[in-house]
């Protein structure tokens, strides 16, 4: 384990964040924490533990970041189009530091897989839909898709509009459908248990495959069972059956 922390260069929100580097080869995995989370807890959950033998294989080299939702996504104290901009200081973080430093840490280990989740899977799958050309393939456990859904309120502008997939999905057309159709390949997984229903992830996951799969857009639903539950033994499970032909 390594750990290092890249700076986060915005207005009002300048501060550093932590990204946790699991492995030393590999394709390069960039891990979303759930909701608030920090980037020790995909291994505190036991999730790198899951993946130990592709990690100890050189098969894949996992990067494990911090959230910024509590400024953003999670942040009550504001309106929802408050908490879209924030998050668009969050993606520059991403796209910009985290994927530069990738790059040097990863040179020619090929493009990088994105997964999470809960708020993580979000992430995961808006971030490969924003920018595939980044992030080809996501691996999304158990995400919910629709922040209208995650207790906003007030205005809901253009940045409101450009970080919920649900919305911009269904508008997608001409050389951006066309592209994504070329480049994406995303890996829903969710289950039919306990708290998947309740927290919107089971009925926003069905209904963004479904606006995938109307666009073309290379998309596969994977529901679980009935006593798959919004938990990390079951996230273990899923991640573990899914990441290996990726790497």
């Amino acid at each position: 384990m390594d750990r290092y922390e890249i700076p986060l260069f915005s207005p009002g929100l300048d501060r550093p964040l932590s990204v946790i580097r699991y492995g030393h080869w590999g394709r390069p995995v960039v891990v979303f924490p759930t909701s608030g989370g920090r980037a020790a807890d995909y291994a505190d959950r036991g999730m790198v533990d899951a993946l130990a033998p592709l990690i100890d294989a050189g098969r894949v080299k996992l990067y494990c970041l911090d959230s910024l939702d509590h400024l953003s996504w999670s942040n009550k104290a504001v309106d929802h189009e408050t908490r879209a901009q924030h998050h668009d200081s969050y993606e520059r973080w991403v796209t910009d530091e985290v994927v530069r430093f990738i790059r040097e840490d990863s040179p020619g280990s090929g493009d990088i897989l994105a997964t999470g989740c809960s708020l993580g899977g979000f992430h995961a799958v808006h971030f490969a839909l924003r920018r595939p050309d980044l992030f080809p393939v996501a691996i999304a456990n158990s995400g919910a898709y629709d922040p209208s859904w995650w207790s906003t309120w007030g205005y809901a502008g253009l940045a409101a509009y450009v970080h919920n997939p649900m919305w911009y999905v269904p508008d997608l057309g001409g050389e951006r459908l066309d592209w994504l159709r070329s480049r994406l390949h995303l890996v829903l997984t969710v289950g039919r248990g306990p708290f998947e229903t309740e927290t919107g992830c089971l009925p926003t996951t069905r209904a963004l495959a479904s606006r995938l799969q109307d666009k073309g857009i290379h998309c596969e639903l994977d529901e679980w069972g009935d006593d798959a539950s919004h938990d990390w033994p079951w996230w273990q499970r899923q991640i573990v059956h899914h990441l290996p032909r990726f790497c």
